[in-house]
């Protein structure tokens, strides 16, 4: 069943597998809908304390701020421009604005290095 609310999403991490989320607009109205508009969108990986992220085309100030994220968290990172999946509870360096999450799959983030292609995409 498709929402206007939430928008299932694909994540691929190259050469090692895909899990399922969701983009969940009443977390970040605003950041949502720009994201959902530019899928699928890829980036090459960094990594981060309890989780990965990689820089996609937005440029968003933050939307209903946090300073923590818990396990299976997808975020913005308005000062990395970048989209943050969390594996792990974490802190992040600046606030991130809570965009959904993982349903499934999220075991294989902890397996991604440095420069992995991944990509979100819309089931």
């Amino acid at each position: 069943m498709r929402s206007i609310s939430q928008t299932p999403i694909k994540l691929k991490a190259e050469g090692i597998g895909e899990a399922e989320g969701e983009l969940i607009r009443f977390l970040s109205p605003r950041t949502v809908d720009a994201l959902v508009r530019s899928l699928p969108v890829e980036g090459r990986a960094a990594l981060m304390s309890g989780g990965i992220y990689f820089s996609i085309p937005l440029s968003l100030g933050a939307e209903k701020a946090r300073r923590r994220a818990e396990k299976g968290t997808i975020a913005y990172w308005p000062m990395g421009r970048a989209i943050c999946i969390f594996y792990e509870d974490a802190e992040p360096y600046s606030p991130i604005s809570k965009i959904g999450r993982v349903k499934a799959g999220l075991e294989i983030f902890r397996r991604v290095k440095t420069g992995t292609k991944i990509t979100i995409e819309k089931t």
